[in-house]
């Protein structure tokens, strides 16, 4: 019946806008919560096979979403591995800090503040682990899979850990004294010593000995000096000879014009630089090219070590860890070195609104989200990685509270339609007396539960009639004062 159906709609009404205050009242409680993306619920009609003179209430129902492609806002911290995506993918982290064979513990996250644990894993306050893949000892990346999880392990900060960089490059910029190639020169050697690190972070030395080479009697100055390079990590063993010949030109006086090779590797015209072989391992020294400023030059008269400088560094301890926008993980140490010890890719899905809701504003895939893809931070689809902040509540609180109104208006309609209703089907002893007594002298076949919804917009009539006199105090026009008598209304029946 249609008054039956007008029931359903009603009733059908009511669920959806509860279930629309759902909605509304968990995105007002997560608008503070950072990584929060608001949901939505939309309302869909229904059709219940009306035709041509007849229209059966069909309803309204409901679906809700997670809008999980929205972004929210980035705000600034002070720690360093507070992370947020900025741009499209995600951060793969895991329930726990194990890894197992499948991809049960494997979830999605935009934000996070992860800190190490007492085992050293960067994980939440909620017991995320941040997952990344491992780098070398050399702070290479390996390859691999961009379609899976394999590979990824739990970020391990290296707490305690003492680390040294050994030195593979030194650079020199000395000037040498043009005199002391001139005849009548004392031709007495300049020395000068170097310090680098060994493979342990160990301080050794390089002696460099730089030896005038003289003219004959009568003769123009050589502008040549032997320099001689001795290892003290391995006895002052000599591990480089090399005869350097100078301009003296009037456009590039004192530039070096040539380096030969005794011992050692050959000298690089274009780079500056030749190989030697100490202790630890190979040393490149760099005394620059002849046509470039800096390096080894032969001016004036004094020898004056300009520029002296070598990579790596002696054994320190770690003091941070910081997250670059590419993803790499380095750990920083009090002696100004730094490793690359991860890098932790974003994930990328088709459908991001597809993905399953965890606790902690965590995703995982599901058929709707389609498969994921790994990719370096700042490639391809994905945005970048940003340290030091946090990613903000997608929810618009003023937006939400219109929200709230509107629907509290559309709950208290469906409420009131649901009232009307039930009106219609109340019982005769539920009426006035005044009406009951009318009804039942005048039709009799009326049963006591009115089922008819033709009859019932008379009842409801005949209850405003009634009642509405009886506000001011007065028994409504057309019935006396007996209990079982009343007047007609209009022609009888």
């Amino acid at each position: 019946m249609t008054i039956s159906s007008s029931l359903s709609a009603g009733v059908s009404g009511l669920a959806a806008n509860a279930h629309r205050l759902a909605t509304i009242s968990d995105n007002i409680a997560n608008s503070a919560t950072f990584g929060y993306r608001r949901a939505t619920t939309d309302f869909h009609s229904l059709m219940m096979g009306s035709g041509p003179g007849r229209y059966v209430a069909g309803g309204v129902a409901t679906t809700s979403q997670r809008l999980v492609d929205e972004s929210g806002a980035l705000s600034s911290t002070s720690n360093p591995t507070d992370l947020a995506v900025r741009g499209r993918g995600f951060l793969p982290v895991s329930a726990t800090a194990i890894i197992g064979g499948d991809d049960a513990d494997f979830r999605l996250a935009t934000t996070g503040s992860f800190r190490a644990d007492e085992e050293g894993y960067l994980r939440t306050p909620d017991g995320q682990t941040l997952l990344g893949w491992p780098a070398g000892l050399d702070g290479s990346i390996g390859t691999f899979p961009r379609d899976t999880i394999g590979g990824l392990q739990p970020v391990r900060v290296p707490a305690g850990q003492l680390s040294g960089i050994p030195t593979t490059e030194v650079t020199l910029a000395i000037n040498l004294p043009a005199t002391s190639t001139q005849e009548g020169a004392e031709g007495l050697p300049e020395e000068l010593t170097v310090e680098y690190y060994d493979n342990l972070g160990t301080t050794q030395q390089l002696g460099l000995t730089f030896t005038p080479s003289l003219p004959a009697a009568g003769g123009a100055p050589t502008n040549e000096w032997v320099m001689q390079i001795t290892d003290g990590a391995a006895g002052d063993t000599l591990v480089g000879e090399y005869t350097l010949t100078f301009e003296d030109s009037r456009e590039a006086g004192g530039a070096l014009l040539s380096v030969t090779a005794t011992q050692g590797g050959d000298y690089d015209p274009e780079t500056g630089a030749f190989e030697i072989e100490v202790a630890g391992g190979p040393i490149s020294v760099n005394i620059g090219a002849g046509d470039v400023s800096g390096g080894l030059s032969q001016l004036a008269a004094l020898f004056s070590p300009l520029t002296i400088s070598r990579d790596g560094a002696a054994t320190g301890n770690m003091t941070s860890v910081e997250v670059d926008p590419g993803g790499f993980v380095h750990a920083y140490y009090d002696n100004g070195a730094s490793r690359r010890i991860y890098q932790v890719p974003l994930v990328d899905v088709p459908n991001p609104n597809g993905l399953e809701t965890h606790d902690g504003q965590s995703y995982t895939l599901t058929r709707d989200s389609g498969d994921m893809l790994l990719w370096n931070a700042g490639d391809g689809p994905t945005g970048d990685i940003v340290g030091f902040a946090r990613e903000e509540s997608t929810v618009d609180v003023a937006s939400e509270l219109t929200q709230l109104i509107q629907t509290q208006r559309a709950y208290s309609t469906n409420a009131k339609v649901i009232q009307t209703v039930e009106l219609s089907f109340a019982e005769e002893t539920d009426l006035p007396v005044e009406i009951s007594v009318w009804v039942l002298e005048r039709l009799e076949l009326i049963p006591l539960r009115v089922c008819s919804a033709t009859i019932a917009p008379l009842l409801v009539r005949m209850l405003d009639i009634c009642m509405v006199p009886k506000l001011g105090g007065h028994r409504a026009p057309g019935f006396n004062a007996g209990p079982r008598r009343a007047r007609t209304f209009g022609r009888p029946f």
